[in-house]
């Protein structure tokens, strides 16, 4: 018990002491999950608000597809990258195996499926007769899609915010194509796993913490925004 309180402490020195390691795994991680879901939201809000706005042949065979990749294994894509990227493999030429590089992919495939599925749910549960409205004033569809998106923006937000705390959480994916390599790849959930392993509970109980933070505040964010939408209901 007295390890523990020890090892309490520590993680809580280690947070105010500017350690050089820890800032670099907490900048690495923010930037490679931030840079993973802001690509997979741009390329996300086209392809979902299609979805959401057409009919077409095909379209819940698309749809199953969607959400079966919503709920695909992390550590599954990171094999699936790591035989794309390996010497062996046909872009192994790229040399991203053990980059940021490849562990800002394996977020962004894993991203794109659950932004896609927001932003189709969103738009398809606007109201009929607003998209007739908005029709009825002459909006091209150019027009009609940015008008839905404006009125989705709460819950594609709220989509964002999900994606971005499950990417940061991840840890088989970035595993498998990061490495874990000390200030190149490390990031919360790889050094985490790293410091327990060797007994540095003083670092991982530091970076749990930062990791805990980030996580309520999404929370957060999301009750904000859940209770921001009840009240204009």
């Amino acid at each position: 018990m007295t390890d523990l309180i020890e090892d309490i402490i520590e993680g809580f020195k280690l947070l105010f002491s500017g350690n050089r390691e820890l800032w670099s795994i907490i900048f690495l991680s923010l930037r490679v999950s931030g840079t993973a879901v802001l690509f997979a939201s741009i390329f996300a809000l086209p392809v979902g608000s299609y979805l959401g706005l057409k009919e077409f042949r095909g379209k819940k065979f698309v749809s199953n597809l969607i959400n079966t990749f919503m709920g695909f294994p992390p550590v599954v894509m990171g094999l699936l990258l790591y035989l794309l990227f390996s010497r062996s493999g046909p872009l192994g030429s790229l040399n991203l195996l053990y980059t940021s590089m490849a562990m800002i992919l394996a977020q962004l495939f894993l991203a794109f499926p659950i932004l896609v599925g927001t932003v189709k749910a969103a738009i398809e549960s606007l109201p009929l007769d607003l998209k007739e409205i908005i029709v009825s004033f002459g909006a091209n569809q150019y027009q009609l899609w940015f008008e839905c998106i404006k009125e989705s923006k709460k819950s594609i937000i709220a989509g964002i915010l999900i994606a971005f705390g499950q990417s940061i959480s991840e840890v088989g994916a970035v595993m498998v194509v990061g490495g874990d390599i000390r200030w190149q790849t490390r990031v919360f959930t790889t050094a985490i796993v790293q410091n327990t392993r060797i007994g540095e509970f003083g670092m991982a109980i530091a970076l749990g913490i930062i990791l805990l933070t980030i996580s309520f505040l999404i929370n957060y964010f999301l009750t904000h925004l859940q209770q921001k939408s009840t009240q204009s209901i």
